[in-house]
């Protein structure tokens, strides 16, 4: 691969979907890294837009492909949410795949990025239960092509990692939890007439009540304690778990806290990318030309 120095192409932006055929065809000479942000349509509680983790996705994706030349594919906002579906008729505006239609809308997309000539596909996710069903179909893109394929998650749930400096929520308070401080605070970076502070409430998650008072949760982790250990998995709902949608304290967000949480992880992926970039690829399998005439 040639030295990056994409930077100097003069392109109006590193979106894909910006772009045409003939500046696809000039990035790859200089390099053969996309970025591939991906997130879900779920409820945040009664505060925050359905979008939620699609901003942070994309808002990271973004950042990153403009400060440092790296190309970027539209934000793919389908995800596997259905713990977030509610009852019918309810009105969640949850929209959710299932987990075989998400794997292979995945696989096609990695496909056709590699046909088209790229060999490092960044998936930068933005929804934590997309993680669930995903390593099926990062293994196949892998052992198919040999393309690197990497798996990048900017956001907080039980691991706060770089942002343990700017969360004031205690850890109890579970302040990168669902539609809570961090959460919060991105939205309110990305865009503030999106959040209704009115309508935040603070919420704890707690045990499902038919489990019994024998059992106790504190996350949104698809576990729930017995006699202190986290040991069972279950597949809860979330609302059994969460009866507003929210985790923990959105008061305290502010779009400063979510302006420092994008601006370091857009950081943290730009210096990641430059030494992905220095890994042995070597590519098999690149053509896909079968794919354009698929049919289940």
């Amino acid at each position: 691969m040639s030295e990056r120095n994409t930077r100097s192409l003069g392109f109006p932006s590193f979106c894909l979907g910006d772009l045409s055929y003939v500046d696809v065809q000039e990035y790859l000479k200089h390099s053969d890294t996309i970025l591939i942000p991906k997130a879900s349509l779920e409820q945040h509680g009664p505060h925050l837009p359905l979008y939620c983790d699609t901003i942070t996705a994309t808002e990271v994706a973004q950042r990153a492909g403009e400060q440092a030349g790296i190309l970027y594919t539209p934000t793919l906002w389908l995800g596997y949410s259905p713990q977030h579906m509610r009852a019918p008729g309810w009105g969640a505006g949850t929209i959710t795949v299932r987990a075989d239609t998400y794997l292979n809308m995945i696989y096609d997309i990695g496909r056709s990025l590699i046909h088209n000539g790229f060999n490092r596909l960044i998936f930068v996710n933005g929804h934590g239960s997309n993680i669930k069903v995903i390593d099926p179909v990062l293994r196949r893109l892998r052992y198919e092509t040999g393309a690197l394929i990497v798996y990048y998650k900017p956001y907080a749930e039980r691991y706060i990692g770089m942002l343990k400096d700017i969360l004031e929520g205690p850890v109890e308070e579970t302040p990168g939890w669902h539609a809570g401080e961090l959460e919060t605070s991105q939205c309110l970076a990305h865009n503030p007439a999106l959040v209704r502070l009115d309508r935040a409430t603070i919420d704890k998650a707690h045990a499902p009540k038919w489990l019994g008072e024998a059992w106790a949760k504190k996350d949104g982790m698809p576990d729930a304690e017995f006699q202190g250990y986290q040991y069972f998995n279950f597949p809860f709902d979330h609302e059994e778990f969460t009866d507003s949608g929210t985790m923990g304290n959105p008061h305290r967000g502010t779009a400063a806290k979510g302006e420092t949480a994008f601006q370091r992880f857009s950081q943290h992926l730009i210096d990641a990318v430059a030494e992905l970039e220095k890994v042995e690829v070597t590519i098999k399998n690149r053509d896909w030309t079968e794919g354009k005439a698929w049919l289940p």
